[in-house]
């Protein structure tokens, strides 16, 4: 079975996750010097209500920035997979008055995106913004006004810095002026306080697979950190082939804690906010035998003394800045285990790049 060596080292994934810092900052630049972006800002900040819509792994990202937006505008915001505006419209709520609709797709290609975007201009006279990391791409034809981050693009099938840095943009978009809770050089921040440890945290994620076979992966999280979660437990499941399970962090006191065991890797992003309850699961998660994976901004005692993996951004960065950060060993941790177990997470099996339909 293929370990980490120069197979690891050649491909696309690998490289991809850890140029996330400087991908950031690029991207960053890029939707700055963007008219789109000034445009979609305008559309976006005058709406009552915004919709976010993707596929995938961009419906996890649809949620997560659905969830910060709320937070930082106050506006409702909710998410929806494309697949549904599709096939159960009538569910949606779409006659909202001022309603605007984000659609998201990576290549700006994904069918169901596509025509979701042209069902909602047809149908529905709904504005739409999109936002995508291709150039001319046909989701820029049929929305309203598209915003493209190209540096952020990847070689590789799986989304990783493709997902973070569309995020920050997403919330920037939804922060026209700076905020406390997203301030001003705050992607700065978070892309310096991790750059400097990514060198390390990839190192420790190696060691930390080569000595552990688990049966199972659950992933937990609460808040803005729960749609984040969803995107950890899928990058496993893609690069690996193995089953992950994501629960909101107390939910899975209520029965689904009845797997617990050595062979289980219990991954917590602990939020700030809810800290101290969070980590009353972790430990007693730890106490029934979990081996357990905490990612944190700064860690109290409990969970030093309980984590199995701990990773510390240790940034002076409100919370809504560590959405994209705390993504980041969840996506090494499943390149990892792939390789581990012999595939190559560039190409992971029954997937395609893009998902387009006849």
């Amino acid at each position: 079975m293929p370990t980490s060596g120069s197979q690891v080292r050649s491909t696309h994934t690998l490289p991809e996750i850890l140029s996330q810092p400087q991908t950031w900052l690029a991207s960053q630049c890029e939707v700055a010097g963007d008219p789109a972006f000034q445009a979609a800002q305008n559309r976006l900040s005058a709406a009552p209500e915004i919709l976010f819509v993707g596929c995938g792994s961009s419906f996890y990202l649809a949620e997560a920035a659905a969830a910060g937006c709320r937070l930082l505008s106050g506006k409702t915001t909710r998410a929806l997979p494309a697949s549904e505006l599709l096939l159960f419209p009538n569910l949606c709520a779409l006659d909202v008055p001022g309603l605007k609709i984000v659609v998201i797709s990576r290549s700006g290609r994904t069918s169901e995106a596509i025509r979701a975007a042209e069902m909602l201009t047809k149908n529905h006279r709904i504005e739409t913004v999109g936002i995508t990391c291709a150039l001319d791409s046909e989701l820029a034809k049929v929305c309203d006004v598209t915003i493209a981050v190209p540096s952020a693009d990847e070689h590789s099938m799986v989304m990783t810095r493709s997902f973070t840095s569309m995020l920050l943009a997403l919330l920037r978009l939804a922060t026209p002026t700076a905020s406390a809770q997203f301030p001003n050089g705050a992607i700065e921040s978070v892309a310096a306080a991790l750059s400097a440890k990514l060198p390390s945290l990839n190192d420790r994620a190696e060691a930390f697979v080569s000595v552990h076979n688990f049966a199972d992966y659950i992933y937990l999280a609460q808040g803005p950190f729960f749609a984040v979660a969803r995107e950890a437990g899928l990058k496993m499941t893609e690069m690996s082939c193995s089953y992950a399970q994501t629960y909101h962090t107390l939910e899975f006191r209520h029965g689904p804690k009845s797997i617990v065991a050595p062979q289980t890797c219990i991954t917590f992003l602990l939020s700030e906010a809810g800290m101290q309850a969070e980590s009353e699961v972790l430990v007693e998660m730890k106490e029934l035998g979990g081996t357990i994976v905490a990612i944190c901004n700064r860690a109290p005692e409990s969970v030093r003394r309980a984590g199995d993996f701990l990773f510390e951004l240790e940034a002076d960065v409100s919370e809504l800045s560590l959405l994209a950060p705390f993504l980041v060993l969840p996506q090494l941790l499943g390149f990892h285990t792939g390789v581990k177990k012999g595939f190559n997470p560039d190409e992971p099996k029954n997937l395609s790049r893009v998902v387009i339909l006849d």
